[in-house]
């Protein structure tokens, strides 16, 4: 059985108090508070960015949050109904990305994570929620023969937002306009070596490894936040 809780992430209710206060400033100050849903996320980044500008957001994760703030500990889909204007989705990609999909030749089993985690993608693609980001690396054929051949919006790299990395990154959108880019440094990040461009691809093996190239940078989650919130 899922255990599943709300979790403010160890913030003590004076320091929650005071980050309701700010948003509530922040509401009157113009900005129409939604009730937004980050699924698939427990690092708290683009949650974080949507707070800060008074929104009621909500993480979701099968973890617990990696920073305070409000997070539901469970199944995205117990929650998904709940009324939500606006949902940023970061399904599991492991079986769906095409730097992967030599993987499905040599090992049966992944044809079944496969099949699961490209019907994960489709539901919450589906989802009955007005405003969606669902966000993936580029998808292999399979994957995306899976989820309804569904073609992304757009395609972003870190570096268009003040990063000097790239991974490209897919946004299938729905009600929303594509993202804009707010810093562009590609100049400057094609003169550093490959290794540090591709920072994430070149991680040493660790425990961690997954959820450091799991994470949203902050350049795009305040991107997100301040062009759709």
């Amino acid at each position: 059985m899922t255990t599943t809780c709300i979790s403010l992430g160890g913030m003590s209710c004076q320091a929650f108090c005071g980050l309701e206060s700010q948003s509530k400033l922040l509401v009157d100050e113009g900005v129409r508070e939604m009730k937004v849903l980050v699924a698939c996320e427990h690092s708290g980044t683009v949650r974080h960015a949507f707070s800060l500008l008074g929104h009621d957001v909500i993480s979701c994760d099968l973890l617990p949050t990696d920073r305070p703030g409000k997070h539901y500990q469970g199944d995205v889909f117990d929650i998904i109904n709940n009324g939500f204007d606006l949902m940023i989705a970061h399904p599991p990609c492991t079986y769906l990305t095409n730097a992967g999909v030599g993987w499905l030749h040599k090992d049966a089993k992944r044809w079944l994570d496969l099949f699961d985690g490209a019907e994960f993608f489709r539901k919450l693609l589906h989802a009955d929620i007005p405003k969606k980001c669902i966000e993936n690396p580029v998808m292999h054929k399979y994957a995306k023969r899976l989820i309804g051949d569904v073609a992304q919006s757009q395609v972003i790299q870190p570096w268009m937002f003040g990063h000097t990395e790239q991974k490209a990154t897919c946004l299938w959108l729905e009600g929303l306009p594509k993202l804009k880019e707010t810093k562009n440094v590609r100049d400057e990040m094609m003169l550093l070596p490959k290794s540090q461009r591709q920072r994430l691809h070149y991680l040493p093996p660790s425990a961690d490894r997954w959820k450091l190239r799991s994470q949203t940078y902050q350049g795009i989650a305040e991107a997100m936040a301040n062009q759709w919130g």
